[in-house]
């Protein structure tokens, strides 16, 4: 079983803007914790035991949310990138993790339940030098793939339309290595366009379960929504409110540790952990993600 991921973790998260102000994207709380969380709880369900991490933008947060360097019993090994290298020059990063066994890839900027169990149950039954997760649809559908081989990403290889949507999550044997260049900042699809020629890049399509790409801040208002339905916990139980304050708790999200102080009045607001919602505040339609802050507006 493969044993190890790299956690993407090192973008800057343009599109999260203001959200991404404050934290690297991954660290940025969704539903009261920080949304790389979900991704490490999915990858130790199907057998990961170590992690790679790399970081660039406020690599200090990292260290505040893993103070020991662990989640959950794993290690988190932490690659910084002082300049950006894309996921092909971040993944040759961290050859010193890979050593000679293959990864599983994940972006730190997803939500999903899908079964990378089978993922990797198919990688390594493959002989693949790397296999990708795909979906049947979604907004970005630049794949193709014939049968279990993908045959084109991005339109590289000819003018077909793609027709299956990439989810962020791979596996990869340290062969791969090979087939990036030295340069400092490159992507990993030259090295899998270069895979399509020698038939090693497989696929396999996992249409059931949840995928979501927390891409901006709608989508983001979104996914708490959703997550609602299944929990009792929008209004944290380590939240404490003033009991002269107002939380609608039919709209809002209310993180642990956060403080509403008295007289303010709140709807439709999400307020990150930890942070103090001063009295006498009004807020609708906010996202609070520290003290006194309004960072955005419904």
């Amino acid at each position: 079983m493969i044993q190890k991921a790299f956690i993407l973790g090192a973008g800057l998260g343009t599109r999260l803007r203001p959200l991404t102000d404050v934290l690297p994207k991954p660290l940025v709380p969704v539903f009261h914790e920080p949304m790389a969380n979900y991704a490490l709880r999915h990858c130790q369900a199907a057998g990961i035991k170590e992690f790679a991490i790399n970081t660039h933008h406020i690599p200090e947060a990292w260290s505040a949310a893993y103070p020991d360097g662990t989640f959950n019993g794993s290690p988190l090994s932490f690659f910084h990138e002082p300049v950006l290298l894309e996921t092909g020059g971040g993944i040759r990063n961290i050859a010193s993790f890979i050593g000679d066994d293959p990864i599983l890839v994940y972006n730190g900027d997803i939500l999903t339940d899908i079964d990378i169990g089978k993922l990797i149950a198919h990688h390594q039954a493959s002989g693949n030098i790397a296999t990708l997760a795909l979906r049947s649809t979604g907004p970005k559908r630049n794949v193709n793939i014939e049968g279990e081989q993908v045959t084109d990403m991005r339109n590289t290889l000819g003018d077909a339309p793609g027709t299956h949507q990439f989810t962020g999550i791979y596996c990869i044997e340290p062969e791969i290595l090979q087939l990036i260049p030295d340069e400092e900042v490159t992507s990993i699809v030259p090295a899998f366009i270069k895979l399509i020629g020698q038939h090693k890049l497989g696929a396999v399509v996992l249409d059931e379960g949840q995928w979501h790409d927390i891409g901006n801040v709608q989508a983001y208002r979104t996914i708490h929504r959703q997550m609602r339905a299944n929990s009792t916990n929008a209004i944290h139980p380590d939240a404490i409110i003033d009991p002269g304050a107002y939380v609608d708790a039919d709209t809002c999200f209310i993180g642990p540790g956060a403080v509403i102080e008295a007289d303010s009045r709140l709807e439709n607001t999400i307020v990150w952990p930890g942070v103090t919602v001063r009295k006498n505040s009004i807020l609708t339609g906010h996202i609070v993600t520290h003290t006194s802050a309004k960072v955005d507006e419904d």
